[in-house]
């Protein structure tokens, strides 16, 4: 059996590991568990904060580094933490006030929870924080949002649908956090495919060895991308493994 090129599979999860009911198909964790058992690391890479990642991490058996919150946190193993980008809470509080001037739905993870316009919080300096988010049909609301987060400054601004604004801090990405795993485990971003389907997942694109769009993913994604795939709901992942991972070992 001839070595493998690529080392470490890290994987978005909504609109690319799970199909639209959030659900990982069987036929996609069949091959993830055939790609581990050949020697592939397997890493989830997601905006999503640990809690709302872990129980699929605990269902793909998977223990391995893991990157939330769109590289905010990276965990050396399942609930073993190697390190954490926080954001100042005064550019929450803005950001906060920013969602109430436009009437948008807007949330925010902090370490311990998901807060939300429905249910915010009034201790925000007391708190830790890792990602706020604004989401709105509206392009003209959307826009005028972003240019007042560029006005603010200190922040990366990204997407996890096309109706939405994902806000970390500045200089940090999925792409920072696999290269953090990536050191964890001793191995070259040119031995990583990175898979996703929205501008969070970009950066990650770019920098590793292949970068994978997703067939539902969005087009300045997929502009980026070495390789597109079929869709979340076709199992694009069984198929990235089964052809372009394994084939030819």
């Amino acid at each position: 059996m001839s070595e493998l090129k690529y080392k470490l599979l890290a994987l978005d999860m909504d609109g690319t590991l799970l199909n639209d009911n959030h659900e990982i198909t069987q036929e996609t964790a069949k091959w993830i568990q055939i790609a581990i058992r050949r020697g592939v690391h397997v890493c989830l890479s997601t905006g999503r904060a640990v809690y709302h990642a872990m129980p699929y991490a605990v269902q793909l058996g998977l223990e391995t580094p893991m990157v939330t919150v769109n590289g905010s946190e990276v965990w050396k193993a399942p609930h073993e933490l190697h390190l954490r980008h926080l954001m100042d809470p005064a550019l929450i509080r803005k950001m906060h006030e920013i969602g109430e001037k436009y009437n948008s739905w807007y949330w925010a993870y902090s370490v311990e929870e998901l807060f939300n316009r429905d249910r915010w919080t009034d201790n925000i300096e007391g708190l830790e924080w890792l990602k706020f988010g604004f989401t709105t049909e509206d392009d003209g609301i959307r826009h005028q949002i972003m240019m007042e987060l560029q006005e603010l400054g200190g922040l990366q601004m990204t997407n996890s649908s096309p109706v939405n604004i994902e806000v970390n801090p500045e200089n940090v990405s999925k792409a920072t956090g696999v290269a953090e795993v990536c050191q964890l485990l001793g191995i070259d971003m040119s031995e990583v495919v990175a898979v996703g389907d929205s501008l969070n997942d970009l950066a990650v694109i770019e920098a590793v060895g292949l970068g994978v769009a997703m067939g539902n993913a969005q087009e300045q994604v997929k502009q980026a991308a070495d390789l597109i795939i079929g869709s979340n709901n076709e199992d694009g992942i069984a198929h990235l493994i089964r052809e372009h991972i394994l084939k030819g070992e």
